[in-house]
């Protein structure tokens, strides 16, 4: 494979990449300008408001399932407000393994870097999701959900074998199918404003980031060994078969007064979520399909994620 260096022009199914340096210097103007502190930007006293969801009820797990008409009102805005928990909860386990990932990406180039400082800006911007994360969780009164002892291990085990493209891969993974549905709860009047206010910070926040990974990844899946690329595609399916099935917490349902096993049974065979998950990841899986990334075994392991149509 011919190597390519940082000074040669670099070109993909996507046209021309862009300068590493100039990206990161305009994604680090953007933070100065567009950052926020949680703690002082939201009304964390601010009571809930009766009859408002959680979550937007078309993207609660089991909405439009026999379940679901047969819950009351109020049983199906306490599932968005544990389901939203749970989100949280997995929202925090990824950013963990995003912050130790970049961490990794960075350790030997250069600290004066535009790429570098940006991609510390970013870590900043993870430990203060994290954080609103957890006091989301706490001010809703509702349990931790924490990923299964198996997924715990599986982060584990990625993180330590994870290649560079593999790991932004992954990013995109963990941040492009909950922005989209972030994107439709912070506009919607219907959700709790508290709820609201962080789906916002989030959602512009993580467009920086959204942009910093794919760049980076263009660059990668161009001039990584021919190794690295194809173990890439198969982690990168293998994850998204883990993200897929952590995405809901069956723990949710006891805690509302649901049968698990029915309620796990009619999300696995609901036609209306199949085609909520695949919507909010149809903008990642174009942008994989056309840098190369689904391919192979990758590709069938992201169909049988149920992520990929």
């Amino acid at each position: 494979m011919t190597t390519v260096t940082e000074a040669e022009v670099l070109r993909d199914a996507l046209g021309l990449l862009k300068d590493r340096e100039q990206v990161a210097k305009r994604l680090l103007d953007s933070s100065a300008k567009h950052s926020f502190d949680p703690d002082k930007e939201l009304d964390w006293e601010a009571p809930f408001e009766e009859g408002k969801w959680f979550w937007p009820p078309e993207l609660v797990s089991l909405y439009d399932t026999p379940l679901w008409k047969r819950m009351s009102e109020e049983q199906r805005i306490l599932l968005s407000q544990h389901e939203a928990a749970a989100l949280a909860s997995l929202g925090i386990w990824f950013e963990i393994i995003l912050m130790q990932l970049l961490c990794r990406h960075i350790y030997d180039k250069a600290a004066t870097s535009a790429h570098v400082r940006y991609a510390l800006t970013e870590i900043e911007d993870e430990c203060r999701h994290s954080k609103m994360f957890a006091r989301l969780i706490s001010r809703g009164g509702t349990p931790w959900y924490p990923v299964s002892r198996i997924h715990q291990n599986l982060g584990r085990l990625f993180k330590t074998v994870s290649t560079t493209p593999g790991s932004f891969t992954a990013t995109l993974l963990g941040e492009e199918v909950l922005d989209w549905m972030q994107r439709l709860t912070f506009p919607d009047e219907r959700v709790q404003p508290l709820i609201r206010g962080v789906t916002r910070i989030h959602v512009v926040e993580e467009a920086r980031h959204v942009r910093y990974a794919r760049e980076e990844l263009r660059r990668q899946m161009m001039t990584a060994p021919r190794w690295s690329q194809e173990f890439t595609r198969v982690t990168s399916g293998e994850f998204a078969r883990v993200f897929s099935v952590a995405f809901v917490n069956p723990e949710v349902y006891t805690n509302v007064g649901l049968d698990r096993r029915e309620a796990m049974a009619q999300v696995k065979a609901s036609g209306h979520r199949k085609e909520v998950m695949q919507t909010g990841s149809k903008r990642l899986t174009d942008f994989l399909d056309d840098i190369g990334v689904l391919r192979g075994v990758g590709r069938r392991l992201w169909r049988s994620s149920g992520l990929l149509a």
